[in-house]
């Protein structure tokens, strides 16, 4: 008899709920999902329940998520739009988990400063307005309108040797937070949503997960508070990118047939003059279709699909992460939007209009 093959191991594994939720095509009834859209960006609450957390692979709890593609134009209008969306929807987030406005927070910046696309968590701490030693010091000289807020960088295990949750934990018994909030990068399973999306949990993070290096988890479980992860996809691994490949290739071609008028090209000749092609938006074609265009090849599921390019990248290639070349330029901008927002929502004396100019 021949054994099945356990595909799970092939499949692509993504950082996002809202991606979970679409790769394993999870009924709705398992999940309380609302998305709406302000000010061209995409905001969706989505609640996982325990009965398909297990097959999400996410824990269940809360997720707030935006998205906003034109995050990479670097418009500094667009990237005011989602911070102060980021600072409104945050403080409701806080609300709605029973957390005050006078709570005292401490917010840990996770990851290696040295890797620029796991920099995201030093590059909010270094942004970030902090009031807790005011408190300690000066109480007289606070306004009213602020909490205390304290902030660390424990940096990675490979360079302090000590468990990250353990330096945090220690952290935690000394000043005595009443809520944590964890920001890290993350990993997409779309290049699209890489440095365009946000995603707010408050079911903890597993520091390292975006490069695949999961450590000791942050949670309410592990540190004994509230744990609100915020995380931004920084890095796609080589898998995903050539997975998504042969599928925009696939709806490319399936387009091109469809097409009464077909381009000798590979410029879309289905699309409007000067516009842009959104691939994620046109379904894929049906099973005959790929047979045609890429044989064997195309009748392949997600799984089996990300099995055969691992094999053929070999055991280097399959485990490379990549990101885009500007990534430095993104995570300086997401640090001042996150750090932004951040401010706003944690202290309500701050003005809105004047969120992300905090430095020390």
């Amino acid at each position: 008899m021949t054994e099945r093959l356990d595909l799970k191991a092939f499949e692509v594994r993504t950082d996002l709920a809202i991606e979970a939720r679409e790769q394993q095509n999870v009924a709705d009834q398992g999940m309380m999902v609302n998305e709406k859209n302000e000010n061209g960006i995409k905001i969706t609450r989505m609640t996982i329940k325990p009965a398909v957390s297990t097959r999400m692979k996410k824990k269940p709890g809360n997720y707030l998520t935006f998205e906003a593609r034109e995050l990479r134009s670097g418009d500094t209008e667009v990237e005011e739009k989602v911070e102060k969306a980021f600072a409104r929807y945050f403080a409701r987030f806080l609300i709605d988990l029973g957390i005050s406005h006078e709570a005292s927070c401490l917010v840990v910046g996770l990851g290696n400063r040295k890797v620029t696309p796991d920099a995201l968590g030093p590059s909010v701490i270094e942004n970030l307005l902090v009031t807790r030693h005011l408190f300690d010091l000066q109480p007289q000289n606070v306004q009213k309108g602020y909490r205390p807020v304290s902030a660390i960088t424990p940096g990675v295990m490979g360079l302090t040797g000590i468990e990250t949750s353990d330096i945090i934990l220690g952290v935690i018994e000394k000043s005595k937070p009443d809520f944590v909030i964890a920001v890290d990068a993350l990993a997409a399973r779309s290049i699209e949503r890489v440095n365009t999306t946000i995603q707010v949990s408050d079911s903890g993070i597993n520091p390292g997960s975006g490069i695949g290096n999961n450590r000791k988890e942050l949670s309410r479980d592990t540190l004994g508070i509230p744990v609100v992860a915020v995380g931004v996809p920084t890095v796609v691994d080589a898998v995903t990118i050539t997975s998504d490949v042969l599928d925009l290739l696939l709806k490319h071609l399936s387009k091109e047939m469809s097409n009464t008028r077909p381009s000798k090209s590979l410029v879309p000749s289905w699309l409007p003059f000067g516009e842009k092609e959104n691939y994620q938006d046109i379904e894929l074609p049906g099973k005959e279709k790929r047979t045609t265009f890429l044989g064997l090849v195309g009748t392949l599921s997600q799984s089996e699909k990300a099995q055969l390019i691992q094999e053929a990248l070999g055991a280097s290639g399959s485990q490379m992460m990549v990101t885009p070349k500007e990534v430095d330029f993104f995570i300086e901008k997401m640090g001042n939007i996150l750090a932004g927002g951040l401010n706003a929502a944690l202290h309500q004396q701050v003005n809105q209009e004047n969120v992300g100019h905090f430095t020390h």
